[in-house]
């Protein structure tokens, strides 16, 4: 989708059309969620700092976030979806991979299923979106960012090699802005360069990753779509006003989030073992703190003398900007209906 959180704003507040608008905090330590494209034009970007945004752009205007109306909307669209695959996997509210290899109606290139979906999208919801087409989930991938915003890209399997040797090594999924100066500083500028390097090196360099490397440049990479790809961790996080720097002040924002986490584990229906606290300090260095038990959580009885543990475990010295919690390593559905079952079969 085309900057889904602010075109869902745009599309529900006509006066908003046009206009410069971003999606989170305008308060002094506030986050951009999200930026519409005429904020863009300014250099506004997700995750920057509500205080340099309205400084780029004098007549920014800033929309609380509202996410349950961006998922309702999410909804509809994965419908869309269906009607053509099954094979839908989604990567957030507003991105999803989608198989089309075997459809119904097999007389549909790919690029007609992508340009038919994209029509219904915006028939039904009056929202614009973008689709890459290729040979697997990475080129699709990178042929969506080509003709953003309302475009689609196709790459033809005999034109993947090529696609991928002249992308700027920043612009590869999976990249980021410190990987790509660390590539930079060892002569890979675009994908062509990366193209060059043999494995041992790029283990040697990148560890694991570059294994990973290796493979993308070469469309090697075997990661179909899956469907049935489950959420990995709930967590919640504040960024706080002003840093913190009592641990009387740190304990009592923590207690806070642990009441906000364990209702999104109960709405969830989800239990984990993992537990782990996210510390921002005011340099924007980040730490995190994790523990696994050997039993499943998730009320806050269960989980929070364990967030006092670890926050005791480890003096913090520095002024705090941000907290967050969070349960992942979750019971395994399968485990839960066999005790479901085992349970039912002893009464």
């Amino acid at each position: 989708m085309d900057a889904f959180y602010t075109s869902v704003e745009q599309l529900d507040n006509p006066q908003l059309k046009g206009k410069p608008i971003v999606v989170g905090g305008n308060k002094k330590r506030g986050v951009v969620a999200a930026a519409s494209y005429e904020a863009r034009k300014y250099g506004i970007s997700s995750a920057m700092s509500s205080v340099i945004a309205k400084n780029k752009c004098k007549d920014l205007i800033f929309v609380k976030p509202r996410f349950e109306r961006y998922k309702e909307i999410s909804q509809k669209i994965k419908n869309v979806f269906h009607q053509y695959t099954n094979l839908v996997e989604p990567l957030s509210l507003d991105e999803a991979f989608l198989d089309v290899t075997e459809i119904s109606n097999e007389s549909l290139l790919a690029s007609d299923i992508a340009y038919d979906i994209r029509s219904q999208i915006f028939q039904k919801l009056g929202l614009t979106s973008s689709a890459g087409i290729s040979i697997n989930k990475f080129v699709a991938k990178m042929a969506t960012e080509v003709n953003k915003p309302d475009g689609q890209k196709t790459i033809h399997p005999l034109n993947v090699d090529s696609f991928l040797d002249s992308l700027p090594i920043e612009n590869f999924f999976g990249i980021g802005r410190v990987t790509a100066k660390k590539m930079k500083n060892l002569g890979v500028y675009f994908g062509y360069d990366l193209r060059k390097l043999d494995l041992s090196f790029l283990i040697k360099n990148f560890g694991k990753t570059g294994d990973y490397f290796y493979q993308i440049i070469r469309s090697q990479y075997d990661n179909p779509v899956n469907p049935n790809r489950r959420r990995k961790s709930v967590g919640t996080e504040t960024t706080f006003r002003h840093n913190i720097t009592s641990d009387t002040f740190i304990i009592e924002e923590l207690k806070l989030i642990s009441k906000v986490l364990e209702s999104r584990m109960i709405k969830s229906n989800k239990k984990g073992k993992t537990l782990t606290i996210k510390i921002k300090y005011d340099d924007f260095k980040q730490q995190t703190r994790s523990r696994t038990l050997d039993h499943y959580i998730y009320t806050k009885n269960d989980f929070y003398p364990i967030i006092e543990d670890l926050i005791y475990s480890e003096k913090i010295n520095k002024p705090v900007r941000l907290l967050g919690i969070s349960i992942s390593n979750f019971l395994d559905e399968t485990k839960k209906n066999q005790e479901k079952i085992q349970l039912e079969f002893k009464f």
